[in-house]
C-alpha cells in the first residue's frame, strides 16, 4: 500500500564539517610568523641589505618558493612587520582607551604604550629607517604599501581624541587624528636615534608633549583661532596621506567628535 501521508523520515544528521581545514590555517599562520620572526633576527645579526631571502628561507627551514609565497620580497616582510607592530599597539593600548577621559592623559599614554611595544626592535630600527627615508621606497610611512599600518595608528588616535572630553574644531575633526599620525612618526624618528638608557629620552619626550597637543587642540575650537584652523584645515588635506579621504579615521564604533 502506497502510503502517501507519511511525513517524511527521520531528518539525516548533518555531515560533519571537514577536518584539516582549522589545523590548515593555524600551520600556515605558524609558517607566516616564522618566517617574519627569522627575517627581523636576521635583519637585527646581518643588516637589512645584507639580508636575502633565500638565506632568510634556508634559516626558516622552508623552500625559497614558500617564503616567496608568503612575502613578495624583502620590503612585503618588512611591511609584516609594520602590521605586527600596528596590531601589538592596538591591542596593548586597549585600556588607555576606555580609561582616563582626560586627552593629554590619552594622548601620553597612547604613545608611552607604543614605546613599550617597540622596545624590544629598538635594537635593528635604524635598518628600517635607513630604507624608510627615500621616499620612492614602499618601506616609507607616507607609502601607498605602508597604507594598512598608516591607517590602524590613525584609527588608534582617532579613538584617543573622540574618547576624550575634549572639543574640537568642526574643522578639524576628521584632520586632526592624522595629524596626531604625524606627531606619532615625529616620535618614531626621534625614538629610532634615541640611545638613552631604556630610550629614557623618548619618554621624557612623550610626556612634555602630550600636555601641549592637548591645549592646541582645545584651543582650536576658539573663534578668534578659526581663520589659522581653516588654514590648517587645508594644509592637512593637501599634503597628509589619506587625510583628504577620511580614510581609516573614525571607526564604525567610535562616536562622532564633539563640537
Amino acid at each position: 500500500m502506497n502510503d502517501d501521508t507519511r511525513g517524511p523520515g527521520p531528518a539525516r544528521p548533518a555531515p560533519p564539517p571537514r577536518a584539516g581545514r582549522a589545523p590548515k590555517a593555524a600551520k600556515s599562520e605558524q609558517t607566516r610568523t616564522l618566517i617574519l620572526e627569522t627575517a627581523l633576527r636576521l635583519f637585527q645579526e646581518r643588516g637589512y641589505d645584507r639580508t636575502t631571502m633565500r638565506a632568510i628561507a634556508q634559516e626558516a627551514g622552508v623552500s625559497v618558493g614558500n617564503a616567496y609565497y608568503y612575502f613578495s620580497s624583502k620590503e612585503h616582510l618588512v611591511q609584516g612587520f609594520y602590521d605586527r607592530l600596528a596590531a601589538e599597539h592596538e591591542a596593548a593600548v586597549r585600556p588607555v582607551l576606555a580609561g582616563d577621559g582626560d586627552l593629554a592623559v590619552r594622548i601620553r599614554d597612547a604613545l608611552l604604550t607604543w614605546l613599550d611595544v617597540a622596545e624590544p626592535y629598538h635594537p635593528f630600527a635604524t635598518q628600517f629607517f635607513k630604507n624608510a627615508a627615500d621616499p620612492e621606497s614602499p618601506l616609507s610611512p607616507f607609502s601607498e604599501e605602508s597604507a594598512a599600518a598608516r591607517d590602524a595608528v590613525v584609527s588608534i588616535h582617532a579613538r584617543v581624541l573622540h574618547g576624550s572630553g575634549t572639543k574640537v574644531a568642526p574643522e578639524l575633526a576628521e584632520q586632526l587624528p592624522h595629524l596626531m599620525w604625524l606627531m606619532h612618526m615625529g616620535l618614531v624618528l626621534f625614538w629610532v636615534y634615541d640611545r638613552s638608557d631604556g630610550t629614557e629620552r623618548s619618554r621624557r619626550l612623550v610626556e612634555r608633549t602630550a600636555p601641549l597637543v592637548a591645549r592646541a587642540v582645545a584651543l582650536s575650537r576658539f573663534r578668534v583661532l578659526r581663520p589659522l584652523v581653516r588654514q590648517l584645515h587645508g594644509v592637512l588635506e593637501e599634503f597628509l596621506p589619506g587625510a583628504a579621504a577620511g580614510r581609516g579615521v573614525t571607526p564604525a564604533s567610535t562616536p562622532a567628535p564633539r563640537a
